[in-house]
């Protein structure tokens, strides 16, 4: 059995940092990786949706200005151009990082880690290559995240399709159900929008993207609807089956939606099934993520980090805990893990950003809270673009700032700024800590920190 400083099992965002880092810090260092270097993120999710939505992002603005008669003619996609395209850019990022781990004196092995013990794993290639056997003094899970499926609601590799099973078609369908409106729904169902694809939305709870607040699902419902897509919400579904060769959706209510495909976009589940955590002494929750405690470990020598802690699904709050753990494996820190605020975007031709907590969150804590906000219809960049719905909405606890969100055409481009500005506390009625260029974007940043505050709420329950 061969013995390592650090294990590290995962090769995404969380797994490929916490593996240079663990390298860098001197560690004798190997990585289990089960599929493709780069996890889901590079090689089904982020990277590829956001590689797809880039290469037909012109089409909105296109469409714009054939509605201000200030252009004409149209734009035809191909789509197995596209995925040709997308799929040399994804496997030459995965070379990338493969090389990057060589460098590093990483040791990337190919095949499924399971745990033998607290200190020991089998690494079991897919190929039928001989296993090998490892013992460890340090591990970090960074094994990821799963799609979600539920009873009635799974794909059946037919006409029902996860997200990666979408990501990879050659030819757009005439019409797409899509089950969740998430971000993974919501980006998905724009790109195949773009195409001439109908989408048909469904969403179990009252509004779209759920965990904004109403006011940001309300002004995306408005504008899908306007772009022709069928939305219904607050639908509880029974099942979604194959059936003569399209995609049949029945609602509890016995009503019926049929479509060429769908997508199944319900959420996402920490990937810790067969990892043999009960061999290591690990506690799962409910819903499988890993119990971990203030320093990220779910024990004396093993952290979990990433999706698979079920903290924040985002690739890169993964990566600011790989950082973390390696730094506390090294005995570099010894505080509790304390992370900065943590920005969240969804992208598309209306965009959605924020970072820190939403209006439902803060009522639900009973905190008191004011609000301030700026129309981007009041902003040079925004109206340059002919796509000025949206607003800049900020949440203020007494003088200091305490989130910010915005929705429409660019605005994730603010995020960067606006952590920045959560993180340090901005104060209302002080100087401004940095300057905003004009003409930019960010100047809406500005417009609602300087704009009149009203009443947020009293943090009375919902």
């Amino acid at each position: 059995m061969k013995s390592v400083d650090l294990l590290v099992i995962g090769s995404g965002p969380a797994g490929s940092r916490a593996a240079r880092d663990g390298a860098a810090a001197g560690f004798s260092t190997v990585l289990a990786e089960s599929g493709f270097p780069g996890g889901t993120c590079l090689n089904t999710g982020c990277i590829p949706t956001k590689f797809l939505l880039g290469s037909t992002r012109l089409l909105p603005l296109l469409e714009t200005q054939k509605k201000y008669r200030t252009a004409s003619g149209d734009v035809l996609f191909n789509l197995s151009a596209l995925q040709a395209r997308k799929d040399r850019f994804v496997q030459g990022s995965r070379a990338g990082l493969e090389r990057q781990l060589a460098e590093a004196g990483v040791t990337l092995l190919r095949g499924k880690a399971v745990f033998t013990g607290p200190q020991s794993v089998r690494v079991s290639p897919a190929g039928g290559e001989k296993e090998v056997s490892l013992s460890f003094a340090r591990c970090i899970l960074a094994a990821g995240s799963v799609p979600a499926s539920f009873p009635g609601l799974r794909p059946d590799g037919q006409t029902v399709l996860s997200s990666a099973g979408v990501l990879n078609l050659k030819e757009a369908p005439e019409s797409l159900l899509i089950i969740g409106a998430g971000a993974i729904g919501l980006e998905l169902g724009e790109f195949f929008h773009r195409l001439g694809t109908k989408i048909l939305l469904v969403e179990g709870l009252p509004q779209i993207l759920p965990a904004e607040d109403p006011d940001v699902g309300d002004l995306l419902q408005r504008h899908f609807r306007r772009e022709g897509w069928i939305i219904h919400t607050g639908k509880r579904i029974a099942s979604v089956t194959t059936a003569d060769g399209a995609s049949r959706l029945v609602f509890e209510s016995g009503e019926e939606l049929a479509a060429s495909l769908s997508l199944l976009a319900v959420g996402r589940r920490a990937n810790t099934a067969g990892l043999g955590t009960e061999a290591a002494g690990l506690a799962l929750r409910p819903n499988g993520s890993l119990e971990t405690d203030e320093t990220l470990r779910c024990a004396e020598n093993i952290y979990a980090v990433g999706d698979c802690n079920g903290r924040t699904l985002l690739a890169h709050a993964a990566d600011h805990q790989a950082r973390y753990a390696v730094a506390h494996a090294a005995g570099r820190v010894g505080a509790p893990y304390s992370p900065p605020p943590v920005p969240s975007c969804l992208y598309g031709s209306v965009e959605v950003m924020r970072v820190g907590p939403t209006e439902k969150e803060l009522a639900r804590n009973q905190e008191a809270y004011e609000l301030s906000r700026a129309m981007l219809a009041e902003n040079p960049i925004a109206q340059s673009s002919g796509q000025a719905q949206g607003f800049v909405k900020m949440l203020w606890t007494g003088s200091r700032l305490r989130a910010v969100c915005a929705v429409g055409h660019d605005v994730s481009h603010l995020a960067g700024a606006s952590a920045l500005l959560v993180e340090k506390q901005a104060r209302r009625n002080a100087p401004l800590p940095v300057f905003f260029a004009h003409p930019t974007l960010d100047e809406a940043l500005e417009s609602a920190m300087t704009a009149a505050t009203e009443n947020g709420g009293a943090g009375s329950p919902e």
